[in-house]
């Protein structure tokens, strides 16, 4: 590749790694004493802190790739789901953040414990394992595929992989020795990376452009082969009724509602950062900052992509020659810009956007992943048996992040072929691998909340038929059922509408609780 990096754009990426280092040890010089400490930071995290870690947490190489592979391909549409977002925002804040604080839970699981017994905590925190290997994974093929073309100049499934293991190992790293308390503040380090990197490579597009705005505006207004069925690449909000559109208005304020609900509530990787603050108000008020400024960032993102649609496929393009050609995958777009048209150092600087990007969440969800392993699985079993001290449970952690790890990465070298087969666009690929777990908890929680029925056993049910159900509706799978032809094209938000729907009614045909037991749980989570 033309752009391949110099020693100027190395020395680049190896200052940001000493960078994040230095943040993690001037953050906490001492090791980790305690579970809850190395876990939830003590409960000591500002809400501002809470916020940008939070948005570093959710805005994954899914957001520095997959929102220029929208705006390149597409439109706008995607903003509108932060409609949906912000209702799933103040329910999370009002109904299951104070339950959280109220029953001092490490993990968001305890919850179902208490209501249900602990069968149905670990349950539930299985699930989320398996939902979170499968999302984690997908969001390290995505940085990986940056990686891959950094090192090697093209994406492969060999170097994919490598990238991806270089990735998981510096992610390991970073957080196996201290801990939640200093992710949040490497995630704020991030976030400064990849918001710069992405505000430098828009200055960039424009100066090479070199087109008057009027004039840009002009051109993706009237674009023919534009988003989504001939709609000009401006397009907002997408007023269709169609079941395959993920981010039509309907889409958003359904689905898309659940999808935040899962992620915000019940997804241990995001709501740790929740669940670290003092209190249940500076944690709702975290939540409401982080999703004030994630669109912003997204609305950046997607121009991004449309300037590189601009610039490649634009009236700008015409005549330019082959330096101007880009003949490669949509999914590669921003890299091979940066890699070919970014000056030394320049193109470091870009580059190392998308690598903290995927550092960050990758510490993010190992980390989570492991306070689940431990806390819901591991201490209980153990405590049965014995006694031990708080420093062998943050051994323990440590040694779950490792496996952890493996199971990632495995993930991500899967994905790479996934992805490659069904051909979905980033956001799409990435949002829709979260439906497997968010289905069953969200049924399951729903159930847990609102009603007073449903038990161990139908909570276990209740999970499986949800990710069974979300599996059904993969097109391929479905297709090979021969479900009706609707539902061979669902697009992911239905599809968890669809599977939150079955994992209630399977949840709540649990026998109703007993007074004694249940009942008296169910009682004690509406006392806020």
């Amino acid at each position: 590749m033309s752009g391949a990096f110099s020693g100027l754009d190395w020395a680049v990426v190896g200052l940001y790694f000493l960078a994040v280092a230095g943040v993690g040890f001037a953050v906490n010089r001492q090791d980790s004493g305690d579970a809850r400490d190395y876990f939830l930071a003590s409960g000591q995290v500002p809400a501002w802190l809470a916020a940008i870690s939070v948005l570093a947490t959710t805005q994954s190489a899914a957001t520095f790739l997959g929102g220029p592979d929208f705006g390149y391909r597409g439109d706008f549409t995607y903003l509108s789901t932060f409609l949906g977002a912000f209702l799933a925002v103040v329910i999370v804040a009002h109904v299951f953040i104070p339950r959280f604080y109220a029953h001092n839970v490490t993990t968001v699981y305890e919850l179902l414990g208490q209501r249900f017994g602990p069968t149905a905590m670990k349950a539930a925190g299985g699930m989320f394992l398996v939902g979170r290997i499968i999302a984690g994974g997908a969001r390290l093929y995505l940085a990986a595929i940056a990686v891959a073309m950094i090192i090697f100049g093209n994406v492969t499934a060999a170097n994919v992989s490598v990238a991806s293991a270089f990735l998981i190992l510096a992610s390991f790293i970073f957080a196996f020795h201290k801990g939640l308390k200093a992710i949040v503040w490497i995630d704020l380090l991030q976030f400064v990376v990849y918001v710069g990197a992405a505000i430098g490579i828009a200055l960039l597009l424009l100066q090479r452009l070199d087109m008057p705005l009027d004039a840009m505006i002009q051109t993706l207004s009237a674009t023919p082969d534009g988003a989504q069925g001939g709609h000009d690449k401006l397009r907002l909000f997408d007023l269709s009724t169609k079941l395959s559109a993920p981010f039509s208005l309907a889409a958003s304020l359904t689905g898309i509602v659940l999808l935040f609900i899962g992620n915000y509530a019940l997804d241990q990787d995001t709501t740790q950062r929740l669940l670290a603050c003092r209190d249940a108000r500076t944690s709702a008020r975290g939540l409401y900052l982080s999703i004030a400024a994630a669109i912003p960032i997204v609305w950046l993102f997607i121009a991004i992509g449309s300037l590189l649609y601009l610039f490649y496929r634009g009236p700008a393009a015409a005549g330019a020659g082959p330096a101007r050609a880009f003949q490669g995958e949509d999914i590669t777009v921003l890299m091979h810009f940066i890699l070919t048209e970014a000056p030394a150092g320049v193109r470091g600087m870009m580059a190392i956007g998308v690598i903290a990007t995927a550092v960050g969440t990758t510490m993010s969800a190992l980390n989570a992943m492991s306070s689940v392993l431990i806390q819901d699985f591991y201490r209980p079993w153990h405590a049965a048996r014995r006694q031990a001290r708080e420093d062998h449970y943050v051994t323990a952690g440590r040694i779950g992040m490792a496996a952890v790890s493996a199971a990632t990465l495995a993930m991500a070298i899967g994905s790479y072929y996934w992805q490659h087969y069904t051909q979905a666009p980033l956001l799409d690929f990435v949002l829709s691998v979260m439906n497997f777990a968010y289905a069953g908890l969200l049924g399951v929680y729903f159930t847990a909340l609102f009603t007073k029925r449903g038990s161990s056993a139908s909570v276990m049910v209740a999970l499986a038929g949800g990710f069974a159900v979300v599996l059904a509706l993969q097109p391929a799978v479905a297709r090979a059922l021969s479900l009706p032809a609707p539902l061979q094209t669902l697009a992911f938000p239905w599809q968890l509408c669809v599977g939150t729907l079955a994992a209630f009614a399977l949840c709540a045909c649990g026998r109703a609780v007993r007074q004694t037991d249940g009942a008296a749980r169910h009682a004690r989570l509406q006392e806020i």
